[in-house]
Order: structure tokens, then C-alpha cells, then sequence
């Protein structure tokens, strides 16, 4: 394949994103393969990196993972874009250098997400795995093994769950309600949405920790306005971008739980 047909091959990939990223899709394509011609702006490098990862996963043959995998590179430079506006620059500490019989980090981490985006059959997480890839492009206090730690621990996170996230992350701007949570909720949603949120404390990213009951003890009631992001919740929340997640997700996640909006 010649140099142009890569270029419009992996042109066309982002811009298949538009099924879930939109008309954006079109314009973050322009800006990944004809940075002159771009209303906005990123990186150099990081556009270099988002070129070599469109290009390699032009073929994917599944209709709607190529959509996804389109749409999170357009996601990543959507938010790469609003971090250049703000000043804020690209690392530069070798995540972007050619590595002794291995390509850069910055092509490693931009395949992930968009392995991890193929893989999400819930579209609403993808903008925020694209946002993780562009947030950890200009994150030089982060490693690259601790955003591949993050990443994976994702995957497994629901939308719901990342709602929960967003909620607790942003409950000193709108806190959170006083009722307490039910433990065993009768109704199936409230019950799932319980359950999403001891999984959450259980895996380390919401505290307090689950707690156990000693025998003939009765417990606190654990309240939404008690829970807290653990290191590794602001960790997810920080790379995940989850203070642009919508608020009406939080408002749908507190209602499954049976709680109101405070």
C-alpha cells in the first residue's frame, strides 16, 4: 500500500467514528492528516502517533468496532485540542521516541485504547477511553505501565459504575444525599446499582472499604455522602476525564440506587 492510500485509509477510519463521535469525526480526521488545513491544533508528536495507529487499524472488518475504534481516536484528539488551548504541552520525556527494536509509548498506549474501544459494546464509555489517551499524552507524572494498570481496570468498569465515579469525584461542587443505601434493595436495578457500588469499593476505587460484620453486630448504614475516591478512584477519574462526563448519567446512576439528586 502507498504512502497516500495509508493516508486515506486511515482518514477514513477516523472519520467512521461519526455513528458515535459525530460530525467531529470529520473535523479531528483533518487534524491528525492535514494539521495545516485544522481549525485547531495538537501536538505534532501526538498527532504523528494518532497517524500511525489510524493507518495500521484501517482494516478492521467489524462494521461497528471500526466505528468505535474511528470515534475514540476522534475523542482523543477532541480533548488533546481543548489541553492545547489551555497551554498545556505534551509530555517530553521519551513517550514519544523511538524505543531500541520497539515503537514509542505514545503508539503502544494508542492501540490500547483503541483495542479497548473495539471491545466496549457500550459506546458511552468511548469518549472517555479516547479522553484517557489524549489525558495521559500530556501526563508526564504518570508511567506508562500505571495508565496500562488503569486502563485495563477500566475495561471491567461498567457506564454505570463510571457515573458512580463522576458523582463521588464531583460531590464537593454538588454533593451527594444524606439517605442511606439500601443493602439488599428488593427491585433488580436498585439491587445492580448496590451491588456496582461495592464492587467499586471492593476493587480499591471508592471508600470506604466494604465492611464486615462481626457476628450479632449491627453495622452503619453506608451513606452516598460518605463514599470518597480512593488514590486509585482519582487515579481513573483523572485519566478517564470523569468531571466532563454528563451529569444527567449521574442523575440516571443515583436514581437506580434510589436516591435523589441533592
Amino acid at each position: 500500500m502507498s504512502a497516500s492510500d495509508e493516508t486515506a485509509s486511515g482518514r477514513a477510519l477516523i472519520e467512521a467514528g461519526s455513528p458515535v463521535a459525530g460530525s467531529m469525526s470529520r473535523a479531528a480526521a483533518t487534524v491528525v492528516f492535514e494539521p495545516g488545513a485544522a481549525v485547531v491544533q495538537v501536538d505534532d508528536r501526538f498527532g504523528g502517533a494518532l497517524r500511525t495507529v489510524a493507518s495500521e487499524s484501517a482494516a478492521i472488518a467489524v462494521p461497528r468496532e471500526r466505528v468505535r475504534a474511528g470515534a475514540a481516536l476522534a475523542f482523543a484528539v477532541e480533548y488533546a485540542a481543548t489541553i492545547h488551548r489551555t497551554g498545556r504541552t505534551a509530555r517530553t520525556d521519551g513517550f514519544f521516541g523511538e524505543r531500541l527494536g520497539r515503537r514509542p509509548v505514545a503508539e503502544d498506549l494508542a492501540e490500547a485504547v483503541v483495542g479497548a474501544a473495539r471491545r466496549s459494546a457500550d459506546e458511552r464509555r468511548v469518549r472517555h477511553l479516547g479522553y484517557l489517551l489524549a489525558e495521559a499524552t500530556h501526563s508526564p507524572d504518570l508511567d506508562v505501565d500505571l495508565v496500562d494498570a488503569a486502563l485495563r481496570l477500566v475495561e471491567t468498569l461498567t457506564w454505570r459504575q463510571l457515573a458512580l465515579l463522576a458523582g463521588v469525584g464531583r460531590r464537593d461542587r454538588i454533593p451527594l444525599p444524606m439517605t442511606p443505601l439500601e443493602d439488599d434493595p428488593r427491585p433488580w436495578t436498585a439491587w445492580g446499582a448496590r451491588e456496582d457500588v461495592a464492587e467499586l469499593q471492593r476493587c480499591g476505587l471508592l471508600a470506604p472499604p466494604p465492611a464486615t460484620p462481626r457476628p450479632g453486630a449491627t453495622l452503619p448504614r453506608l451513606r452516598a455522602a460518605d463514599l470518597r475516591l480512593t488514590r486509585r478512584g482519582v487515579l481513573v477519574h483523572r485519566l478517564l476525564v470523569l468531571d466532563l462526563l454528563h451529569e444527567d448519567a449521574v442523575v440516571a446512576a443515583l436514581t437506580d440506587l434510589g436516591l435523589p439528586r441533592s
